[in-house]
């Protein structure tokens, strides 16, 4: 929390950020209390522009093209949450150890993770998608997301702990007969925490960068509302060919909005925990 506040005080990107997502928070709410059901067509007129009563018009399926944002953001943020919270947990865990335990086991853990760092994930994603095409459920692409994003951020974990082995703390705590598993955890995970909410960001960014992907290619669960499919069954039918441009607009705009403020917080928090920058507010402080 102290963290947080001072992100809001010191990094104006941060704030910036931090508002966008607030918003997108709110319509990932509202889809809660849609009027529709998110599979539920010819409940309005078709092909309605934006207008007082329906806020981003109407697509060719008889869809509130509002309240289909609502949902599309809800289950993508859903699958981007369910990758982040795999991926890091993966990713922190085999961190800690590598970097703690050194040894044969760093080796062994390091091969392992240098071998998936090589790995290109976005060709490998198509693959995967192509092959059980009509059975990728929402969860079963977060759960592949966060098996594909955990490498990069255990060799950054890793890093920290070698570094925070070395410290005095770390050997008084040794030297009481503390177990590894309390030294990790106890003492080392809370200086990583600040880092890995940077790196939950940015897994975000990732994430919803890959479902967006994957479903313009047709390649992810088409039947629920995600950003992605509703960019795709824009295109489908046709929507700029026939001037409906407010069909594509609402969800590209949300995933440009989605992306801008994951980014300004990402911004705000890599500067915020830089050292050079800490050092300047102390001084300021002082």
């Amino acid at each position: 929390m102290k963290t947080i506040f001072g992100l809001f005080r010191y990094s104006p990107s941060f704030r910036i950020g931090a508002i966008i997502l607030m918003f997108v928070v709110t319509l990932l709410i509202m889809s809660f209390f849609s009027p529709y059901k998110p599979d539920k067509r010819r409940v309005v007129p078709r092909n309605e522009p934006p207008s007082a009563e329906f806020v981003l018009g109407t697509n060719s399926q008889g869809q509130d093209v509002f309240w289909m944002l609502t949902f599309a953001i809800r289950n993508s943020l859903l699958v981007a949450g369910l990758a982040v919270g795999i991926g890091r947990g993966i990713g922190v865990f085999l961190g800690l150890i590598s970097g703690y335990l050194g040894g044969t086991w760093d080796r062994i853990l390091s091969g392992i993770v240098d071998s998936f760092i090589v790995i290109p994930r976005l060709p490998l994603l198509i693959l995967i998608a192509a092959i059980v095409r009509g059975q990728m459920t929402l969860i079963g692409l977060g759960v592949l997301l966060g098996f594909l994003d955990w490498s990069f951020p255990s060799k950054r974990y890793r890093a920290q702990i070698l570094s925070l082995k070395e410290r005095e703390f770390t050997q008084t705590a040794i030297f009481s007969g503390m177990h590894t598993f309390k030294i990790v955890v106890q003492e080392h995970l809370p200086f990583i925490i600040p880092f890995l909410l940077a790196d939950v960001v940015s897994g975000f960014l990732f994430a919803i960068g890959m479902e967006v992907t994957l479903a313009v290619f047709g390649l992810a669960d088409m039947n629920s509302q995600t950003i992605g499919t509703m960019i795709y069954w824009g295109n489908y039918y046709q929507a700029l060919l026939t001037n409906k441009i407010w069909v594509l607009a609402a969800p590209v705009g949300a995933s440009i909005v989605v992306v801008v403020g994951f980014y300004l917080v990402s911004v705000g928090l890599t500067t915020y925990l830089d050292p050079r920058t800490r050092l300047t507010r102390l001084q300021v402080k002082g």
